[in-house]
């Protein structure tokens, strides 16, 4: 009998990163069982749910450890293999071992998992199997998509080379000619993301590359010399605050709403101001990028929220604080109802005609009335509302319109202006640069699909130093 893995796992660079499931599929029972986790696991389904799906963490190029929906890790003993383990170690580390779509997977001891008796997976696999049909021998399937963020480059490339890649990027993605351009087109606020790694710059916890802070510093400099504010904006913290890859995520799960990570953020946010709070360039401090309303609570958030404005007030009485909305359709207005902070508070939405079906079919015209007729009008409630300044802290002059014509990117873009500019404390384009041309800032400009025009206010520019989209 041979038996099926399908792969839920990132293949990045060659690596791999991501995760993976057994089939027939592997199955949990115990304690755990509905959960991702159980004292027994079996192989012995032919479909699997999500809670029977690993996730393929990369220790070295051949070593990995299994997680499980709800974090717990494949163990393998004397005793047999559960899927109970809090956290990984030597005997929650397995070896990959592939040949042309087939799979053995090894334990520390060298024997290899089985699935032979009553389906039991067990590690007791005497001898070295062969890629015939046998109970040690599986066959993978990859059944997810790739993450691409600052985890998997690191991890992917190891540390030397990622570290030589990352060098390079950062010294020539953006440089001071940058904010010379943005000087020349009336910029005068960048939003910078950063990852929580950059507290411990030089030298932050693997697989991260230290090098970020230097480039920050950079920004810094370049943007008083050109009378141009910053905006440092947490964008990847500890444990993920939404699964992906752009908060650094290593697997695609949210584990930031733990104390432990969010004393490890708070930490972070004390030392962005306690560095940057006296600043000249510095406009303001935000506290976290796109918080996941699906595996965020409010009241964890808002709590957060508190603290970090607290933080921020010991170094600056005047910076300003900024909190990002939850995304996957939570109302702004419990931010404002929330009572963050006394004063200069801002809510940060993200406005993307994108990543949502609704949007899928529309036209071009479709597109720019909606930003007329619903964007505007929430924009223009939540101005009126008793509470924080509003900022559209991220938007683009794209979306899911397979044939818009320079005319249409224009007449998009100069709904979005009109629109956006009327926020309170204004709006930042995501991006600066960016391998897509409709999400470059300066490809936009540059060619004119993009019209600043009498839009010209009080608005901010995103950037990313340390990312490649």
């Amino acid at each position: 009998m041979l038996l099926r893995i399908a792969f839920l796992m990132e293949l990045l660079f060659g690596k791999w990163g991501f995760g993976f499931v057994l089939c027939w599929w592997l199955t949990f029972s115990g304690a755990y069982s509905d959960n991702g986790g159980g004292m027994n696991v079996t192989v012995d389904r032919d479909v699997a749910s999500s809670w029977e799906t690993f996730r393929l963490w990369r220790v070295s190029t051949s070593e990995f450890h299994f997680r499980t929906l709800q974090g717990q890790f494949l163990t393998c003993g004397s005793g047999g293999c559960s899927a109970t383990a809090e956290s990984p170690s030597t005997l929650e580390t397995f070896v990959i071992e592939r040949n042309n779509g087939r799979v053995h997977i090894k334990v520390g001891n060298g024997a290899y998992l089985q699935a032979a008796i009553e389906n039991q997976l067990t590690a007791d696999y005497p001898g070295n199997p062969g890629w015939d049909n046998n109970a040690a021998t599986f066959e993978m399937t990859i059944v997810a998509n790739n993450l691409h963020g600052d985890y998997q480059l690191a991890n992917g490339y190891l540390h030397n080379e990622a570290k030589r890649i990352l060098k390079r990027h950062r010294n020539s993605f953006i440089t001071i000619d940058d904010f010379n351009f943005l000087y020349r087109h009336g910029i005068n606020t960048v939003r910078i993301p950063v990852g929580w790694w950059i507290a411990y710059d030089p030298n932050p916890p693997a697989p991260f590359i230290g090098g970020s802070l230097e480039s920050l510093d950079n920004a810094f400099s370049w943007a008083q010399a050109y009378n141009i504010k910053c905006i440092i904006d947490l964008h990847a913290a500890p444990g993920s605050q939404n699964g992906m890859e752009h908060s650094a995520s290593r697997d695609g799960s949210t584990d930031w709403p733990s104390q432990a990570y969010i004393s490890q953020t708070l930490h972070v946010i004390d030392f962005l101001a306690s560095r940057f709070g006296t600043h000249p360039a510095l406009l303001g401090i935000e506290l976290l990028n796109e918080p996941s309303a699906a595996t965020v609570p409010l009241d964890t958030l808002v709590s957060y929220y508190k603290q970090g404005y607290e933080i921020v007030r010991k170094y600056s009485p005047s910076a300003y604080v900024i909190i990002c909305q939850r995304i996957g359709n939570a109302d702004p207005l419990e931010l404002y109802q929330a009572n963050i902070g006394s004063h200069n508070i801002v809510v940060d939405l993200h406005y993307y005609n994108l990543f949502d079906t609704f949007f899928v079919n529309m036209s071009a015209e479709d597109n720019i009335q909606f930003i007329y007729k619903s964007r505007e009008a929430q924009l223009q409630a939540l101005n009126n509302a008793n509470g924080p300044l509003v900022f559209i802290g991220e938007w683009v002059n794209e979306w899911n319109v397979t044939s818009g014509s320079q005319t249409d990117y224009q007449d998009f873009g100069r709904a979005q202006l009109e629109v956006y500019n009327a926020a309170s404390f204004g709006w930042a384009y995501w991006t600066l640069k960016n391998d897509r041309q409709h999400w470059d800032f300066e490809w936009n400009i540059r060619n004119n699909f993009l019209q600043l025009g009498n839009c010209l206010g009080s608005f901010v520019l995103c950037f990313t130093p340390d990312k490649h989209t």
